[in-house]
């Protein structure tokens, strides 16, 4: 199911993954090919990755019965198993993109999604491995995409949000798709031109290539949405300006302090009193927890297109 070892680290430069990690790699690789056990347990994770493939919100969106297989890996290949699973399921994803019609270039930056957190993994604990390979599954199940700055999740409109869109006069539904933005990091300035670029591919991927799921509304469920951010930043700082397309859904009454220092500074841990203050958003996020403030999730919204396209398929989960 693995590449042999000369043709491995070609696949793995394919996705991104650190230099410093693919010797180690190609290494391990021995210690996965030649346990039975471990080859039956590699076949099954990618089983259960692929399974109902390209059906969104399938069996990894319910309970980690993936993360759970992969905990089962031997010790010696640690954080590292994850990775061969993906790299085993790769020619599943790819087949299933080129099913779709998914350019090449599509597919090899929404898949490089495992290099970035694979050095998110290394920034925040000092060794390689995967970071968090239930969010990479989403990806290799052909249910996140990466169109210029932004990532698109293929979703559905869910039991909270749709009263908040009825109520803008959008007649919405729960169930209804919806894409889901996310914001990776290692990708530069969150610009206003960058966005606009993503989003005007978003406007031309989708109706192309999943012509059954009309998407009318996208959201966002992010630390980046806190309006308090609007306190510490200029105006027309990039974070201020992605905050105002978006309309409020709902706003969040629990803190999720872990959230914003993770993406600002790698580790959700750190103390607020450790942390530095080199840039613009470092010293907001910083001086907002010393100061005893926490921050929030923001839920927001904006229109994609208007129209009534009537329910997509069954088998998209729900998102707010």
């Amino acid at each position: 199911m693995l590449p042999d070892a000369d043709d491995l680290p070609e696949v793995l430069l394919d996705l991104a993954v650190p230099h410093e990690d693919i010797n180690t790699l190609v290494g391990l690789r021995r210690a996965v090919t030649g346990d039975a056990g471990t080859v039956r347990l590699l076949e099954e994770c990618v089983q259960e990755l692929v399974r109902g493939l390209g059906e969104v919100g399938g069996p990894t969106s319910g309970p980690d019965r993936f993360g759970e297989r992969l905990a089962e890996a031997p010790a010696a290949l640690g954080a590292y198993f994850a990775a061969y699973v993906f790299v085993a399921a790769l020619p599943h994803t790819r087949a299933y993109h080129r099913e779709r019609g998914v350019p090449a270039d599509v597919t090899r930056h929404t898949l490089a999604d495992l290099g970035r957190n694979m050095a998110g993994h290394r920034r925040r604990h000092g060794t390689g491995g995967v970071q968090a390979p239930g969010w990479l599954a989403h990806h290799f199940r052909g249910e996140i995409y990466q169109l210029g700055r932004l990532q698109f999740e293929r979703a559905r409109i869910g039991q909270r949000t749709a009263p908040v869109l009825r109520s803008a006069g959008l007649d919405a539904v729960p169930g209804e798709p919806c894409l889901t933005l996310h914001i990776p990091d290692f990708r530069g300035p969150l610009s206003p031109a960058a966005c606009d670029r993503s989003l005007a591919l978003a406007r031309e991927f989708f109706p192309r290539h999943f012509p059954e799921e009309p998407y009318r509304a996208a959201t966002c469920h992010s630390w980046l949405l806190d309006p308090q951010l609007k306190d510490h930043l200029p105006a027309d700082s990039n974070i201020v300006r992605f905050q105002e397309r978006f309309r409020v859904a709902r706003a969040d009454t629990g803190p999720d302090d872990a959230e914003a220092v993770r993406f600002v500074f790698g580790n959700p841990c750190l103390a607020a009193e450790s942390l530095p203050r080199r840039t613009s958003v470092e010293r907001a996020v910083g001086d907002h927890l010393r100061a005893g403030g926490h921050w929030y999730l923001g839920h927001g919204w904006f229109l994609l297109r208007s129209g009534r396209h009537g329910r997509g398929p069954r088998g998209v989960h729900s998102v707010g």
